[in-house]
């Protein structure tokens, strides 16, 4: 397993990690198979989205924003960060993208994205990658 480190400016900051992973999936020197990215961490996800253009990211976060405001009613979890908790569990914790020639089986505009939730912070993401599962 690798881990990368990824530090966040903001309080609601989306950082893309595609050319990171794809390294990590050269390093284990994995052919064919998967990449598993997941954060553990309980305010931050990761996703699969668009990389060509910034207004989507834009797009998501305000629209994430609206949905669980940072101001709403959380009164019982002492931290006061209860929108980063919904807004990482919205987005989850995990994706896993096949892998071919040692290169991440990704659509032309996709791109694999740290979403932080409760910045800014030092945030690491673990990579995991193996060969194809093998099904009956």
């Amino acid at each position: 397993m690798h881990k990368i480190t990824v530090s966040t400016q903001q309080r609601d900051q989306m950082v893309e990690i595609t050319a990171e992973v794809e390294k990590a999936v050269r390093d284990v020197h994995v052919l064919d198979g998967w990449a598993e990215v997941f954060v553990p961490h309980t305010t931050a996800g990761i996703t699969i989205n668009e990389n060509a253009d910034s207004d989507v990211v834009h797009d998501v976060l305000k629209r994430l924003d609206k949905m669980v405001p940072w101001r709403e009613d959380f009164d019982r979890h002492g931290e006061g960060n209860s929108a980063a908790h919904v807004k990482a569990s919205m987005m989850g914790a995990s994706v896993r993208v096949r892998v071919e020639g040692r290169r991440l089986l990704l659509g032309r505009w996709q791109g694999i994205w740290l979403c932080e939730f409760d910045g800014p912070r030092t945030r690491e993401v673990w990579i995991d990658a193996g060969p194809p599962v093998k099904r009956d």
